[in-house]
């Protein structure tokens, strides 16, 4: 079964094409089940992410879409939601979804992946860096809301990398992760970013594994071109490090399939 779940559409603002164009390229890839994961609304950094009004929008659009394609692909209805304390919104957490992938895109506010925020890799040590970025992955694991882990070391993308051992400074929030039961998603789009590697790396992919946490797949597609963007790369990474099953959802509840 192919499976991409973790999947952008013009509401968050830099996405390019049609819901109708992301799930037609799907089913020409024979992807099986496609999720939906817009950027989910908050009181912060509003214009990357959908609007608390366009919330009903979104929704009507996704369960349209999957009844007008039922017969062809399972769609799927989730959010991608920002862990930044004080600012996540039970309006979002309490809606009704397949899913929700919990992501770290901000430390200290500070938009870290951001190209437009790119200087302040320069005012700060690295190293200093990806300790803050994995312990929050770590409190986003414990706030227990989310059912996958998005993009586990996203912190890598523009090729600033530690000097100390990442499966040393990703330990805990790996525990932390496997203690929330959670999933962890490969996602190809590191490979279109300056790091060109798959999040999260064969290192860390590897721990993972160890500890016995579960996967699924997501291409992070913001146009319908990056639709199943490299899946036999992903998948293939998986089964190298030992992976042969992945999670897809439905209401939040998980069913684990052969890829």
């Amino acid at each position: 079964m192919r499976i991409d779940i973790h999947n952008h559409t013009t509401r968050c603002n830099h996405a390019e094409g049609t819901i109708d164009e992301y799930i037609q390229r799907a089913i020409e890839l024979g992807i099986d089940v496609y999720g939906f994961s817009e950027h989910a609304p908050m009181d912060f950094d509003p214009h990357y992410r959908l609007a608390f009004e366009e919330m009903d929008a979104y929704r009507n659009d996704i369960f349209e879409a999957r009844e007008k394609y039922k017969e062809k692909i399972d769609i799927l209805f989730g959010y991608e939601v920002d862990y930044l304390p004080g600012h996540m919104d039970e309006r979002v957490l309490g809606e009704e979804v397949d899913y929700f992938i919990g992501s770290v895109h901000f430390i200290d506010k500070w938009s870290f992946d951001n190209p437009e925020f790119l200087s302040g890799w320069k005012d700060r040590d690295v190293d200093e860096i990806w300790e803050a970025y994995f312990e929050a992955i770590e409190a986003m694991a414990k706030f227990g809301r989310f059912d996958i882990a998005g993009h586990l070391d996203l912190i890598k993308v523009f090729k600033y990398l530690p000097k100390h051992d990442i499966r040393l400074l990703a330990k805990d929030a790996l525990k932390a992760i496997k203690k929330a039961d959670m999933v962890m998603e490969l996602n190809a789009a590191g490979l279109r970013k300056p790091i060109g590697e798959i999040y999260p790396s064969k290192l860390l992919l590897e721990e993972a594994y160890e500890l016995d946490i579960p996967i699924t797949f997501g291409s992070d597609a913001h146009t319908p071109s990056q639709v199943g963007f490299a899946y036999e790369e992903i998948t293939a990474l998986a089964k190298e490090v030992g992976y042969t099953k992945a999670v897809t959802f439905r209401q939040r509840d998980r069913m684990l399939v052969t890829f």
